[in-house]
């Protein structure tokens, strides 16, 4: 797990090569580079983006023209092939020029047999974005969550994107299924996390839905909401990172059913 200014960066190495999980925003590039080299000396053979969004993607360009194999659920490939737009944020974001495209795409699901291990990847439909992929390292009991998971902080939840929160909830469910007390779980944000902290992120994300909906049902408009300030008792907690309490609200309500 590599850390930096974009989202985590997963990579396993072995005989075979490199294969990596996201490459955070395109400055960042040589660094990254760096960092893998001091790992391994074989070459990045294939990278795996769990979603579209540039600060996962924006070393795709640097690692295309390298010859690496670049991977994403097909949705990634048409948001990034065209101009986007991410309204929580009111940024427009410019189509990736076509050799930091996903050349190989999937609907579902897809294996990679790699150093030796089985790779599993699986799309989860809706959660962060519509193009969300979670990888599974299931014989070293890891496991690469994407911005479905954020630990420790506050999410950013797409709904530009057809993100949403029962999306969220829905996949910290089905992992909390399979993962145990020894699992690692990497973050699209935060650090290194386990069973424990992804329950907490599920259960909170459980607690300010229930409570957004009972506001929303009494006709209570965004502006009233912020001003109540739901969520206090997790804003301290929750709230300390890029999104802050307001701005996670408004999202929250962006991306409810």
């Amino acid at each position: 797990m590599l850390m930096g200014m974009g989202g985590n960066t997963g990579i396993s190495v072995g005989e075979d090569g490199v294969f990596m999980i996201d490459d955070q925003f395109a400055p960042l590039a040589p660094k990254i580079k760096n960092a893998i080299a001091k790992i391994s000396d074989k070459p990045i053979r294939y990278m795996i983006n769990t979603h579209w969004h540039y600060d996962h993607t924006g070393g795709n360009e640097g690692l295309g023209k390298d010859g690496v194999v670049i991977v994403a659920h097909d949705n990634v490939r048409k948001r990034m092939s065209k101009d986007g737009f991410i309204k929580a944020f009111n940024k427009k974001v410019p189509a990736s020029p076509s050799v930091a495209l996903p050349v190989i795409t999937f609907n579902d699901s897809v294996n990679f047999h790699f150093n030796g291990i089985k790779i599993e990847v699986e799309h989860r439909r809706n959660a962060h974005t519509d193009g969300d992929s979670i990888v599974f390292f299931k014989s070293a009991n890891i496991i690469h969550m994407g911005d479905t998971f954020f630990n420790g902080i506050y999410p950013f939840i797409d709904a530009s994107s057809e993100g949403s929160i029962d999306g969220m909830i829905d996949t910290a469910n089905y992992v909390l299924t399979v993962a145990d007390d020894k699992t690692k779980i990497i973050p699209g944000h935060g650090p290194l996390g386990d069973k424990k902290s992804l329950k907490a992120f599920r259960d909170m994300l459980v607690t300010v839905k229930a409570r957004m909906q009972k506001l929303m049902d009494e006709g209570k408009s965004l502006d009233a909401i912020v001003a109540l300030k739901p969520n206090a008792d997790f804003d301290e907690t929750w709230g300390q990172a890029f999104l802050n309490p307001e701005t996670f609200l408004k999202i929250l309500n962006s991306a409810m059913p």
